[in-house]
């Protein structure tokens, strides 16, 4: 399965008729947060594709557009503390950052702490149903000490830590942490998951549960 993660900026190639010849054959597209609503609306009716989200602590909670106030992109399904199976990918969601300022979708340690909890029944029910957790996590912020940096408002979340350790994910997909240096590190292992910063887009080729590989082997 062919994911485009999208975060953070909006990426000229991708809001424009290119994406269609660009990105043609994406069976999902998942957006890591801070990405205004009409692009995530673009992309939905440019791929015909679903597209799976979060948002991120510059994420508004209205936005205006030519049709008037918009609570979110249209077509796209908010994975903000919900798990959701497609096509036998599982995915899962927290949005936010640390809180360090007022405004919305920011949040304490603790409070991160309670967003990872209230995803437990979800997760337990797939381990139930399908014999595993989680395939792939989607969050906002990074987790800590894995590409995050020490200004509170960039540093990473400690339950997601936790979080990896426990429902083992293969992927931890992740924005928030702008790449501005060539070498800055995008992708770390933690344990039996791969964590990535998919700022401002990335694609990824996603071997479901049970599905040969490509290669033969």
């Amino acid at each position: 399965m062919k994911i485009l993660a999208v975060s953070d900026v909006v990426v000229d190639r991708i809001y424009s008729p290119q994406i269609r010849t660009l990105y043609r054959d994406v069976d999902l597209v998942v957006g890591c947060g801070d990405l205004p609503y009409y692009y995530l609306e673009y992309i939905v009716s440019a791929l015909n594709v679903p597209v799976y989200y979060v948002r991120g602590n510059h994420s508004h909670v209205v936005e205006y557009n030519e049709s008037g106030p918009c609570t979110d992109p249209p077509g796209a399904v908010d994975l903000h503390c919900q798990a959701v199976n497609h096509g036998g990918l599982l995915l899962a969601g927290v949005e936010g950052s640390l809180r360090y300022r007022e405004g919305p979708f920011q949040y304490s340690q603790n409070e991160m702490w309670w967003n990872v909890f209230r995803l437990l029944p979800s997760l337990l029910h797939n381990r139930l149903l399908y014999g595993r957790y989680l395939d792939v996590f989607v969050t906002h912020a990074p987790p800590w000490s894995i590409h995050d940096q020490e200004d509170l408002p960039h540093q990473g979340i400690k339950a997601f830590l936790w979080f990896l350790r426990v429902f083992r994910p293969a992927y931890h997909l992740h924005g928030h942490i702008h790449i501005y240096h060539p070498g800055t590190i995008t992708h770390t292992w933690y344990h039996r998951s791969q964590v990535i910063n998919v700022f401002s887009q990335r694609e990824l080729d996603i071997r479901l549960p049970g599905q040969p590989r490509t290669d033969g082997s």
